[in-house]
């Protein structure tokens, strides 16, 4: 093994480790265990819209007899319960009522046709759709800008927020059955700390994700070193929203529902 070969599996390897640190503590821990709580007890087959590496996948089937597991890209799980599928959300190649259970649960944040989405959700499913998002999300929180067109992105490529007012109105043809707000967040910003943080460039944006900038297309990567004046108003806004976070009440993270078909 090269060096460059032996440092690319370590990094992979600390990656794993953290991604199952992260996943079994925390507001994370919280996340899985509502979901799978909210799913129904007496279902035989389920899919899961934007499964990534699988992780839910295996869970989910431990408790359907099959699962489909459907994403833009083919997904890489190999499970004698699962079938890996290539597709898109807002044009799902299903007959009506194919599934006892949808489960979609962070991706509709992310989803730029939403009505779409949300219709072929409920359009696919036989009897409950279990949908996850976060809560009222202030988008111009941890913003990031593009060094490669300069333009500005909301954070984790989210382009929506969600109540549950909107959630409701989206899937108009089933009955909400239960909700649940789960785990909490503190971070807070306001209009003036917004615009200070853009004029600084984002210096601490969520450049940590996956998702490239939805403008061009471009891997999201903190800028150079702002001059005195960018700096200056980074650290303003930065001050502004840890004052605005100190003095507010914390927020639920995360809204889950349960829809039933009628």
């Amino acid at each position: 093994m090269t060096e460059v070969q032996s440092a690319g599996s370590d990094s992979a390897r600390d990656h794993a480790e953290w991604l199952a640190s992260y996943r079994s503590a925390g507001a994370e821990r919280q996340r899985t265990d509502s979901l799978f709580q909210l799913l129904p007890k007496a279902a035989r087959t389920a899919l899961e819209i934007g499964p990534r590496d699988g992780f839910h996948t295996r869970l989910l089937a431990q408790r359907f007899e099959h699962v489909t597991a459907l994403d833009l890209e083919l997904p890489d799980i190999e499970h004698p319960r699962v079938t890996p599928l290539a597709g898109d959300v807002t044009s799902l190649q299903f007959a009506d009522g194919s599934f006892d259970c949808v489960i979609c649960a962070e991706v509709l944040e992310h989803v730029p046709d939403l009505k779409a989405a949300c219709s072929e959700i409920s359009r696919v499913t036989r009897r409950t759709a279990v949908i996850g998002v976060p809560y009222r999300q202030d988008l111009r929180f941890a913003r990031t800008t593009c060094t490669s067109c300069g333009r500005t992105n909301p954070p984790w490529a989210h382009l929506h927020s969600f109540d549950e007012a909107k959630l409701t109105s989206l899937f108009p043809t089933l009955r909400l059955a239960k909700t649940e707000l789960v785990a909490s967040i503190h971070a807070r910003t306001n209009a003036a700390a917004a615009w200070l943080m853009d004029q600084a460039g984002n210096p601490w944006g969520s450049y940590d994700q996956d998702e490239p900038c939805i403008h061009c297309g471009a891997v999201l990567r903190p800028g150079p070193r702002n001059g005195l004046g960018g700096r200056a108003c980074g650290y303003l806004a930065a001050r502004l929203n840890d004052l605005q976070g100190a003095l507010s009440r914390p927020a639920a993270r995360w809204i889950h529902c349960v829809f039933e078909k009628p």
